[in-house]
């Protein structure tokens, strides 16, 4: 690098600092979401964009999940639910699939015995069909779930082979199931009924304050669909692997800028 490359790159940095002083100052004593949402997108145009395959992207983008983590429990949000795979998915090359898979294993081997997640008390739980993972895959996941399960300082919720319809679906066999058997009362069916039979109803509080989605896409791609109903959406031009604490403290400060009346 030559000198005014380096001076670039200083003042670049010195920038960046003070902006995130500011942000900081901005965000610190305002209120902050209890539940926060964030679909991983964009890993696979960031890898193309680097001239990388397709699944590397992937790889990269998992190290920053081990930030977020960590932004979030400084900022004291105690739930955070990320959308890794989705059921839609296992259409992609059966190559990158599998790499996925692995990549994941990998990840939550390192999960398994990483001193700060049981420092942290961080309960982890996957979300999805989980019958459609290797059953390598699926080992490992609880065995993690099993490591975590007495811990309630944090939540980190993995949705993998999700699909927000599905979870619907599942909720209304179960119930349907309990109707059938006499246990249930058509009658007493209401959004709490449905709430309770949800993946998510082990959670304090299963709605997200804050859905973000990564790489400039603005849907919700069959994510949380019930859990979404009165989230904050937030749609950032950025690819996860490239997502910086910086863009979480600016979605933090529109969502304490917005009036959240839910209706009233």
């Amino acid at each position: 690098m030559d000198l005014n490359g380096l001076i670039k790159d200083i003042s670049n940095r010195l920038t960046y600092k003070i902006y995130e002083k500011t942000l900081w100052r901005q965000i610190k004593d305002g209120p902050k979401p209890y539940h926060v949402a964030v679909i991983l997108d964009g890993n696979r145009r960031w890898a193309e964009k680097h001239g990388l395959p397709k699944w590397m992207g992937h790889r990269f983008g998992m190290d920053r999940v081990d930030d977020l983590l960590h932004w979030l429990i400084n900022l004291d949000v105690k739930t955070l639910t990320i959308y890794v795979f989705s059921t839609e998915n296992f259409s992609r090359p059966r190559e990158e699939v599998d790499e996925i898979m692995k990549l994941i294993e990998t990840k939550l081997s390192d999960v398994l015995f990483n001193p700060e997640i049981h420092k942290m008390q961080v309960r982890i739980k996957a979300i999805g069909h989980l019958n459609l993972l290797p059953q390598g895959l699926r080992n490992l996941l609880k065995k993690v779930e099993d490591a975590t399960c007495e811990y309630d300082n944090f939540y980190l919720n993995i949705a993998i082979a999700y699909g927000g319809r599905t979870e619907i679906v599942d909720a209304t066999r179960k119930i349907a199931e309990k109707v059938r058997l006499g246990k249930l009362d058509p009658k007493e069916i209401d959004e709490e009924t449905i709430e309770r039979h949800l993946y998510t109803a082990y959670l304090p509080k299963s709605d997200p304050d804050m859905v973000i989605r990564t790489s400039g896409e603005e849907r919700l791609s069959n994510f949380l669909l019930w859990q979404s109903a009165y989230s904050e959406l937030f749609f950032l031009d950025v690819y996860w692997p490239d997502f910086r604490r910086i863009d979480l403290w600016r979605a933090i400060r529109t969502y304490q800028s917005r009036d959240r009346r839910i209706g009233k």
